[in-house]
């Protein structure tokens, strides 16, 4: 039977159960299908579910953004996403539960090789739209150009763009076998992604490890 308060259950489970927003357009927090979701974030859903006493529902999306507004929409009770100023504007984050980190794909011979290279008038970014790293460069670029879709790596290849920037990971995974792209070794930044004692008892990096995700870090103890 679950010790938590009435109050917090109504809050967290207001259906009575626990509908969780999982995204695997991130392959870090999630993998394999909406049918069969797996990582850290379904598993941290099914935790927090347990620990409530109540059924767990995930619905998946393919994007960030889409699962935000999912959240907005009343759709879904908890979602995982990078902590964001726009996004902490409309909806509480919890403290960080991994940290991941946004680095630049570029073409192999390209010219560039730091992060402060690409702020440049004239250059272009494919990026996923509405994604941390969408919001975060959005914020911070003074001279580059974003492009958006719903594959910014891909369009960074078809459009010929300067850069492509997203998740470490996700890139690496794209990069793989192609001789034309590189990745930039400096990160442009740390997206930093439910509780503490998830993190001290070693539950986010054994279900990390478990989905294959053996580079991400687990975040800090919070202050």
């Amino acid at each position: 039977m679950s010790t938590v308060s009435s109050d917090v259950l109504k809050e967290l489970a207001p259906t009575g159960k626990l509908r969780a927003s999982i995204n695997l357009g991130n392959i870090v927090l999630a993998q394999g299908s909406p049918d069969d979701p797996r990582g850290v974030t379904p598993e941290l859903a099914r935790e927090l579910g347990k620990r409530l006493g109540v059924p767990v529902a995930l619905t998946c999306f393919d994007g960030a953004g889409k699962a935000f507004e999912a959240m907005k929409a009343g759709q879904v009770d908890i979602v995982f996403l990078a902590i964001e100023p726009v996004r902490a504007a409309e909806i509480a984050f919890t403290a960080p539960y991994v940290i991941i980190e946004g680095v630049y794909m570029v073409p192999a011979e390209s010219p560039l090789k730091t992060p402060a290279d690409v702020d440049k008038p004239g250059i272009r970014v494919g990026v996923n739209k509405a994604s941390a790293y969408d919001l975060f460069l959005t914020r911070t670029l003074k001279n580059a150009t974003l492009v958006r879709s719903e594959d910014g790596a891909q369009l960074f290849i078809d459009e010929k763009l300067d850069a492509a920037g997203g998740v470490k990971q996700a890139l690496q995974a794209f990069a793989k076998g192609r001789s034309d792209v590189r990745l930039m070794s400096e990160r442009f930044m740390e997206i930093r992604s439910f509780i503490e004692e998830m993190k001290a008892s070693g539950f986010v990096a054994d279900a990390l490890k478990r989905s294959g995700q053996h580079d991400a870090t687990v975040a800090p103890a919070a202050p």
